[in-house]
């Protein structure tokens, strides 16, 4: 347990029986009247963000949790395996945990948080940025560069992002994988 004075940005909480991290906070100390602190919540489960207000006095059950670095191996019907960079432990993640699956490239290494406690992993982070080559396009059409046009193309993986009419098979794209928008193109 903990006190509201130890929130900061980041943090892991229990709350309503789920697990939480802080996505930001204000202590607030009114004119009237006792102290409080206002948080926006992410829960690490479902993803969905809300809004809780505490007395400063209140107490908070703080979660004990453990960044690692895994690498990617490959994914089938248990789920996606990673390997722990440090002791090569394999661990199996859920679909669900992990935002763009479609961008994630065998050898590729992701940060994955666990409840300290239990060893349940929590989220996983990917690089911000992916480089991956273009497997298949239609041929951009000359004349056809209305503002901001776009195309489907496929990636390495199988994933499908939408790329500018320049962009051609072969060629390398920097995709946002918070996102899974297409950013610019990489020289070869």
């Amino acid at each position: 347990m903990g006190s509201a004075s130890e929130i900061r940005n980041g943090l892991c909480l229990n709350h309503s029986n789920d697990v939480y991290s802080v996505v930001e906070f204000l202590h607030v100390k009114p004119g009237k009247g006792p102290a409080f602190v206002r948080m926006k919540l992410k829960s690490l489960t479902t993803g969905k963000v809300v809004d809780q207000t505490i007395p400063s006095s209140h107490k908070i059950d703080i979660v004990r949790v453990e960044r690692k670095k895994y690498q990617f191996l490959y994914n089938d019907d248990t789920g996606y395996h990673f390997m722990d960079n440090e002791t090569f432990e394999q661990a199996a993640i859920n679909e669900e945990l992990i935002d763009n699956p479609g961008l994630l490239l065998e050898g590729s290494n992701v940060e994955i948080l666990f409840h300290a406690d239990k060893g349940v992993p929590l989220t996983l982070d990917m690089p911000q940025y992916v480089v991956m080559e273009i497997t298949y396009t239609e041929p951009g059409v000359k004349g056809d560069t209305a503002t901001n046009a776009t195309k489907p193309a496929k990636l390495v993986t199988g994933a499908e992002v939408r790329v500018p009419l320049f962009i051609k098979e072969g060629d390398k794209v920097k995709i946002d994988t918070r996102t899974g928008n297409y950013v610019e193109r990489v020289n070869k």
